[in-house]
């Protein structure tokens, strides 16, 4: 299967089974394009009147070199791979858990209602979240490094707990030789020194909400009694970032149909010194006023495009920024496994809620369908799990033929329930978009090759 599209000025082919990309010239783009479905001659036929025949040789035969060298029209090796992922061992490496079922804002697109969680409000007790690592430990099999994520809600309403949970992560990785790798995700609002201090040096990363602009910002992540957060926020993260040189957190961003203008944002972060970014598009019900519709697709694929331009000349003069979206290695990346069946959720990772129970991912929290266990008793849905286990590119419909797969890994489970009632569906509007952004991704890599 080959992808091909012009951004930017440049020609690109993706070759999707191999991942091998090409940056060609006008001549090699069209005739790559009637390769599969035309001889030398046909194409030779279709071309003459726009390049000449001594172009259109060179071309086809460089490309018969690639598809000899299995850089192009190369074959999909991975499926029968999906079959022995599917039958192996189910080990956990990674939990996410809901320190708090509460919060102290009131964004208006939060799935998670507050922090409830369509149920009560509620803290986690040291010794569920003792429980909750003590699983974590037990089904890890032979896997050292582990994650943990203090999630809400806002996690420093539990500060306490937080602090007494790492130290008991700390504790245990020396008994049963793991390695613990902590993360925080903030608003901000209880960000003080003492917080600061404590993920420097416990957390491997930090994720700060912030969603850009003042007025953009305040209009959808206020106080509950309706002021804004953002002048409250904005001078602590700052310190935050300097503290950790830059380096291991991300401010993590919402757009909404309010601000379809989102590169402004992305921009407006960067303008304030961060270096970490992510503005990701809002998943809402079309219903909601803030929700992204089909129309405003044209007008948000033209903004990445900005987006990735401004970058490239913003790199060119020494003011680069890594915009999470945009980042993709062409050289290495995820292993198999992951290219194939994404995050992990409902297998390798779990949520966990302040009184232990066990669900695929925070976005299913609430939705009793999906409760798959507890820290007491473990996982005692084994179906559900086997569900999750079978929730693969190739299990998707929407997936096989599409030249993002192995870069989405499908998709997120939780949004294709929600949207269509099925974890192995997808949802379109955010296909959509994430195809646009490796589109962008891809040029960039060529923009930067074609410097050095």
């Amino acid at each position: 299967m080959v992808h091909q599209y012009k951004n930017n000025g440049y020609n690109i082919v993706l070759d999707v089974n191999s991942g091998a990309v090409h940056v060609v010239d006008d001549v090699t783009y069209e005739v790559i394009s009637l390769f599969e479905s035309g001889t030398r001659e046909e194409i030779t036929e279709r071309l003459k009147e726009t390049y000449s025949e001594t172009e259109i040789a060179e071309s086809y035969g460089e490309i018969q070199e690639l598809v000899a060298n299995g850089e192009l029209f190369t074959e999909d090796e991975y499926q029968d791979y999906i079959e022995q992922f599917q039958t192996r061992p189910t080990v956990v490496k990674a939990l996410c858990l809901h320190i708090a079922h509460d919060c102290n804002l009131k964004c208006r697109y939060c799935f998670a209602e507050e922090g409830e969680y369509h149920g009560k409000r509620a803290l986690m007790s040291f010794e569920t979240g003792k429980a909750a690592l003590d699983f974590l430990i037990a089904n890890s099999g032979n896997r050292r490094n582990l994650e943990v994520d203090f999630f809400g809600g806002e996690p420093l309403m539990n500060f306490d707990v937080v602090k007494k949970l790492v130290s008991y992560g700390r504790e245990q990785e020396k008994i049963h030789n793991k390695k613990f790798r902590f993360t925080l995700t903030t608003n901000g609002v209880l960000l003080d020194d003492e917080a600061m201090e404590f993920a420097n040096q416990e957390m491997a990363n930090v994720v700060l909400s912030i969603d850009g602009r003042k007025e953009v910002h305040d209009r959808m992540r206020p106080f509950p009694k309706g002021a804004g957060s953002y002048d409250l926020i904005v001078p602590k993260f700052q310190k935050l970032a300097d503290s950790r040189n830059q380096e291991r957190y991300y401010v993590r961003g919402t757009f909404t149909r309010y601000n379809p203008d989102f590169s402004q944002d992305v921009l407006h972060l960067a303008d304030l010194g961060f270096k970490q970014i992510s503005v990701e598009p809002v998943v809402a019900q079309p219903e909601d006023d803030y929700a992204l519709r089909e129309e405003d697709l044209p007008g948000l694929f033209e903004e990445y495009d900005r987006l990735a331009v401004e970058l490239i000349r913003r790199r060119r003069e020494g003011k680069d920024f890594n915009f999470f979206h945009f980042m993709i290695d062409l050289e290495g990346g995820p292993c198999v496994a992951k290219r194939l069946s994404g995050c992990g959720s409902g297998t390798e990772y779990l949520a966990v809620t302040p009184w232990g129970d066990f669900y695929p991912c925070h976005q299913f929290v609430g939705n009793e369908a999906f409760l798959m266990g507890n820290v007491k008793d473990g996982i005692w849905n084994e179906k559900l799990q086997n569900e999750f286990k079978s929730c693969n590119v190739y299990a998707k419909e929407k997936c096989r033929d599409c030249f993002a797969r192995f870069y989405c890994s499908g998709g997120c489970a939780a949004n294709s329930y929600n949207f269509h009632g099925s974890i192995t569906d997808a949802y379109d509007l955010g296909c959509r978009l994430q195809k646009k952004r490796i589109e962008c991704a891809i040029m960039i890599q060529a923009a930067l090759a074609e410097e050095s």
